[in-house]
């Protein structure tokens, strides 16, 4: 099997940055730093986050298409969580005319020029089977927050969000891959994450799960873990569980009538993971000097021994390093 190089990006928005982490100017050609620094990935399945579609701070460039562009991607498509403009300190100002979720592909090139977005994409250079996407409302606080060209902390509140799953064709057969950006709000970040498990548990395995999910260390496998462990509960199984703590309760009865007994503490087992993994652990943020990985790339389903190497190279923007790894599938 040939391996395939899985990346998964935040963008911020293509934003030029120098060695220090402070931001630069946009050339004349705004969509020359992002193309120069996705074609260098050399990705066959791309995440991309923090993108703009016709935005004036970026040019007016729908990134999204300069993406596929430079890396020969074969189907794309962006999710554009919210419509409007960003806005200093209040986050967003959204377009009231536009307040869901949409969806624009290849086919929806030059259009909705006037309606400037901002949201994910996913880029493939393999063949698609489906598309599927969805949208996460904002937690109803925000934090403060360190941003690019700021000193100290700023208040930021929580933005929407969106997913996107592709069932994608490999040598092997379908598998299913999601690009999402999760809230940076704690707790609510897991539940939309463990939303992204049950929401396509209908798709084909294997799973590849890829984004900034604003979360470290083992909280992301954790939490999709936890989750297939409850979606792989049948009706009879929680029947079961249901006549085990019955069956428990009147042990206890039992032991407490008979105080001859010596009392023990019964240990309630716990739900066993069902075998999500981290495909590359390295940091990734900030890009100038990186301290923590918020950036991920999980599966379930893919043999450890088709996962090859991992890296998060320096780019040319974003305060994001990319995140790639080759895996055989």
């Amino acid at each position: 099997m040939s391996q395939l190089r899985i990346a998964t990006f935040n963008l911020l928005h293509g934003q030029p940055l120098a060695a220090d982490g402070s931001p630069l100017p946009y050339p004349p050609e705004a969509a020359d730093p992002l193309g120069e620094a996705i074609a260098g990935l050399g990705a066959d399945v791309l995440a991309l986050q923090e993108v703009d579609r016709y935005q004036e701070r970026s040019g007016l460039v729908d990134q999204t298409a300069a993406a596929a562009k430079a890396m020969g991607a074969a189907d794309w498509r962006f999710a554009a969580a919210l419509h409007g403009r960003p806005a200093p300190v209040a986050g967003w100002l959204p377009n009231p005319a536009v307040p869901g979720l949409q969806v624009y592909g290849p086919t929806a090139l030059e259009t909705a020029t006037d309606l400037p977005s901002y949201g994910t994409a996913l880029l493939t250079r393999l063949p698609v089977q489906h598309w599927r996407a969805r949208r996460f409302a904002p937690a109803p606080f925000g934090l403060p927050l360190r941003v690019a060209g700021r000193r100290g902390l700023t208040p930021v509140p929580d933005e929407p969000r969106a997913a996107l799953a592709a069932v994608l064709e490999g040598e092997r057969g379908p598998f299913t891959v999601v690009a999402t950006h999760l809230s940076f709000v704690p707790g609510w970040n897991m539940a939309q994450l463990a939303a992204i498990r049950r929401w396509i548990a209908d798709l084909p395995k294997p799973y590849l799960v890829l984004g900034d999910f604003n979360l470290i260390g083992a909280m992301p496998r954790t939490v999709l873990g936890s989750a297939t462990a409850l979606d792989r509960e049948s009706a009879r199984e929680r029947r079961s569980e249901r006549l085990r703590r019955r069956d428990l309760q009147a042990a206890r009865r039992i032991r407490a009538a008979q105080p001859g007994l010596r009392r023990r503490r019964v240990r309630e087992p716990r739900p066993r993971l069902q075998g999500w993994y981290d495909l590359a652990r390295t940091p990734t943020y900030p890009s100038h000097n990186p301290a923590v990985q918020f950036d991920h790339v999980l599966a379930i389903g893919v043999p450890r021994t088709a996962v090859g190497p991992a890296s998060a190279p320096r780019a040319t923007v974003s305060d994001h390093r990319p995140l790639i790894v080759e895996v055989s599938l």
